[in-house]
């Protein structure tokens, strides 16, 4: 390819005398008169010390930065925000957890589009940053390669942050002592990376590399290892490389890419965060997706990974025996994935597995096909007079198929978790958490307190919780969220009542309330929308902005 060709953008900013000012800029922050005939490649880093899984980004924005200047580009980094999901949780800074997703994608491109950038690496460690940089490599439609920042590893006796909530239930209900649970805070997150388990942000790794946005294995690496720094270093050289042959994401984001990072959700048993983020970045890339797309590929596709937090394993011993790119080798083998999709190595997806070794043969943490953790797809999408356009259920097997119990109604995730942890939720009841939608929230936080609280109070067999808000990855229970219409908006979970009867069916697909059409006309006739939200700034713009947890809860 021509050089003017692969500064398509880069020469509009500094090529001719009427640029000078913007050469002089830039000699400013280390541009040699050389540089301007190299093509520019931007490095979104998500570094900050917020939070752990974020915290060691810059160390791999540098090595990225090298290897797109070792190749021949001109590296600028340039940072945007994280916020973390763990350290807000079950506070009302969660509301702004999802919301982040929105202005980091916004803000990548901004200076990409603002700068001229040619191509870019974009490096996202924790839950929100990760779909974002996704969002924003297919608005940008810029070459540009995904890297993950990399997964934590485990704390004393394995233990992970989930560990830590579930600690908070186990000492509401006098399982642990006081000493016990400070043990447990204090050994639970040994250092750098991501949130152990097969929870949203190892999830989204994976799925972004099924869909070719990432170098292969870049989402099973720890995040101090040296292949991790590899990794970065080769994505900067590989945005180079696509800048050469012309590949953007266009090219990547087809609707079988889609298929395959759903594919890979499913056989990994991954965060219900998934069914979100996938079609809001198939929004961004103009590519239909919806909630019947994750049923119909559910079908034939089995979970096949004992993964936490259903399963037993953490992402570092799943890296131990290869990561995900052996399985990807078995489920293409199978014909569950499209082999001939393009990736950012410039080959396809088939071309980059062919000379992947299998697992050992004795790793108990990848089923085989034939023995599979269950036989079809643990996100399940539900419909019903309680959610008629669609709520997504995680029904791994391991909490029965079927759920029918008492409605206890909350307005809000803070009154339903103090109920919990006074012991108040019985064997049988259904916490219904509602107002926590996106309009309603705003910002759709994540149910990972409730959720602990009830499987530390050993009750996660036997209650239910539906919510119009979502679940964190780390979530495990009869656990059903993304209830559309949302209460806010008018939704049949803004009707229901203690003591109403509610069924779950997983195997029929269907979450109702056992109430007739009459007597839910004569609750809607009473019903009062609640005031909007008021206040001003970010959550105030999202709640005016934002779509249907169903539609992807985007805001343009």
């Amino acid at each position: 390819m021509a050089n003017d060709e692969k500064r398509r953008y880069s020469s509009q900013v500094v090529d001719g005398a009427s640029h000078a000012p913007s050469r002089a800029m830039l000699h400013a922050v280390g541009f040699q008169d050389a540089d301007f005939a190299k093509p520019q490649v931007g490095i979104a880093s998500t570094w900050s010390m917020v939070t752990p899984c974020n915290m060691h980004i810059n160390e791999l924005a540098d090595a990225a930065a090298m290897g797109a200047d070792e190749a021949g580009g001109k590296s600028v980094l340039f940072n945007t925000i994280t916020v973390s999901d763990g350290i807000s949780m079950g506070s009302p800074g969660m509301r702004y957890s999802l919301v982040s997703r929105e202005v980091i994608a916004d803000s990548i491109e901004t200076v990409v589009g603002a700068q001229g950038f040619d191509g870019f690496v974009a490096i996202g460690g924790c839950d929100k940053n990760m779909p974002a940089c996704a969002m924003a490599m297919a608005r940008l439609n810029r070459p540009s390669v995904f890297v993950y920042g990399g997964t934590i590893q485990t704390g004393k006796d394995r233990r992970d942050i989930v560990s830590v909530f579930e600690a908070v239930g186990a000492h509401a209900a006098g399982r642990i002592s006081d000493i016990e649970l400070k043990d447990v805070e204090a050994t639970s997150i040994p250092g750098p990376g991501s949130c152990a388990g097969m929870y949203t942000a190892n999830t989204m790794a994976s799925a972004i590399e099924a869909m070719g946005l990432s170098l292969p294995n870049s989402s099973a690496q720890e995040a101090v290892s040296q292949q991790k720094r590899k990794d970065s270093y080769n994505a900067g050289a590989a945005v180079v490389n696509l800048l050469e042959l012309g590949i953007k994401p266009s090219d990547i984001l087809c609707r079988e890419a889609f298929e395959n990072a759903i594919t890979m959700v499913i056989a990994l048993e991954g965060s219900t965060n998934a069914v979100l983020h996938l079609i809001a970045i198939a929004k961004a890339a103009g590519i239909p997706l919806s909630l019947e797309d994750f049923t119909r590929i559910g079908k034939r596709v089995p979970v096949l990974a004992d993964m936490r937090p259903a399963g037993e394993y953490a992402m570092s011993e799943l890296i131990a025996i290869g990561g995900i790119q052996p399985l990807m080798k078995m489920l293409l083998a199978e014909g569950l994935l499209h082999g001939d999709c393009l990736t950012v190595t410039g080959k396809t997806l088939a071309e980059n597995l062919k000379d992947v070794p299998d697992y050992p043969a004795d790793q108990k943490i990848i089923r085989p096909l034939s023995n599979p953790v269950k036989k079809d797809s643990h996100l399940v999408i539900l419909y019903g007079n309680l959610a008629p356009e669609g709520a997504v259920a995680k029904i791994t097997g391991h909490e029965g198929l079927r759920f029918e119990g008492t409605a206890k109604v909350f307005h809000g995730e803070e009154a339903a978790m103090q109920a919990i942890l006074d012991g108040a939720v019985t064997k049988g009841d259904v916490v219904v958490v509602r107002y926590e939608g996106p309009k309603g929230g705003p910002g759709m936080r994540e149910m990972l307190s409730p959720t602990s609280a009830i499987n530390g109070r050993g009750l996660s067999q036997d209650v239910a919780l539906i919510t119009d808000g979502r679940f964190s990855g780390g979530s495990h229970g009869f656990v059903i969220g993304h209830v559309t219409p949302e209460a806010f908006t008018g939704g049949p979970i803004a009707l229901l009542e203690d003591g109403d009867r509610i069924v779950v069916d997983a195997e029929q697909c269907e979450i109702n309330v056992q109430l007739s059409d009459q007597e839910l006309a004569e609750r809607r006739a009473n019903w009062r929308a609640p005031a909007p939200y008021t206040e001003t700034g970010v959550l105030a713009k999202y709640a005016k902005l934002v779509s249907s947890a169903s539609d992807g809860a985007v805001t343009g």
